[in-house]
């Protein structure tokens, strides 16, 4: 289940919902989503018809090796973005794609209700009292690096316990912040290759702790295209399998470029897999996680 304080009003899902993904940037790693501020309502009201419960809005690429700009461009970019959509779809979960505490708190004023951080935190150290602040819902990424150099040969012993023992962590962090609803994101292709992004997928049921739903974001991302020899332009098909492969998995969340497909995903694994994936460590240590050790 899917259960947060968005902007005052309580959300909550009985079943996985869909991300949509609307990059205001030039740079996306995926030609398609990059959306200019003429295309935005109707890119955005197609993704809502097609059954989006939320819509993520970037102003700046994190693809392997993309350079970063200052957060007065990020937040140029992706405010009026924001104020359009929240003056159009006034009742539409919007969710900010940032690092930047800043760009976070004014999205947040714009319209946006939830905070998505790849950094989960650790690249401004004002991010997480900024969330606390706003009281807003906190997406928080495992990513090893920065996207500037976090495909430089990534290396794990053992990286479902890696990705655990940093989102234990996290979650401490987050709790001592005053941060409430969070929820947790693997980080697909962030700090990982190609082997990394699979063996995690496969043991993504480990990172499970009860009442923090997982995201999973491996739309079009190379670990698909690249297996499979083709482009990200043709790798719908392979992203619909391993959205799957998440949702069996129990993902609460789907971060994706193609709505419709994505929906319907939802709505067949749900007839296979009607009830949630339960946690392997079982209520006591989850709650022991939750509350930060203490």
């Amino acid at each position: 289940m899917l259960r947060i304080n968005y902007r005052g009003k309580l959300f909550i899902a009985e079943k996985p919902v869909v991300m949509g993904i609307i990059n205001v940037t030039p740079d996306s790693f995926y030609a398609g989503s990059r959306t200019g501020l003429n295309e935005l309502v109707a890119k955005a009201g197609r993704m809502l018809e097609e059954g989006a419960a939320m819509l993520d809005i970037g102003g700046q690429s994190t693809r392997p090796g993309s350079s970063t700009i200052s957060a007065e461009e990020e937040i140029q970019r992706v405010v009026p973005a924001i104020q359009t959509l929240y003056t159009h779809f006034p009742d539409a979960l919007l969710s900010i794609d940032t690092y930047y505490a800043s760009v976070a708190k004014a999205a947040f004023e714009a319209g946006a209700g939830i905070i998505n951080d790849i950094s989960a935190g650790l690249m401004d150290e004002a991010m997480l009292p900024t969330v606390a602040a706003l009281g807003a819902p906190y997406i928080a990424m495992h990513m090893k690096g920065t996207p500037a150099t976090m495909q430089q040969q990534p290396e794990y012993n053992n990286i479902g316990q890696e990705v655990l023992d940093y989102f234990i962590e996290r979650i401490h962090a987050c709790r001592s912040a005053g941060i409430k609803d969070i929820i947790l994101d693997p980080g697909f292709g962030f700090g990982k290759t190609t082997a990394h992004n699979f063996e995690l997928l496969r043991k993504m049921e480990l990172l499970h702790i009860p009442g923090l739903p997982l995201l999973a974001g491996v739309s079009r991302k190379g670990m698909i295209w690249r297996t499979l020899g083709i482009t990200a332009e043709e790798a719908l098909n392979g992203t619909t399998v391993l959205h799957t492969v998440a949702l069996m998995k129990g993902a609460a969340i789907l971060r994706v470029h193609d709505v419709k497909e994505a929906v319907e995903c939802v709505r067949l694994v749900g007839d296979i897999k009607p009830h949630p994936t339960p946690s392997p460590w079982g209520e006591g240590q989850a709650q022991h996680v939750m509350l930060g050790g203490q």
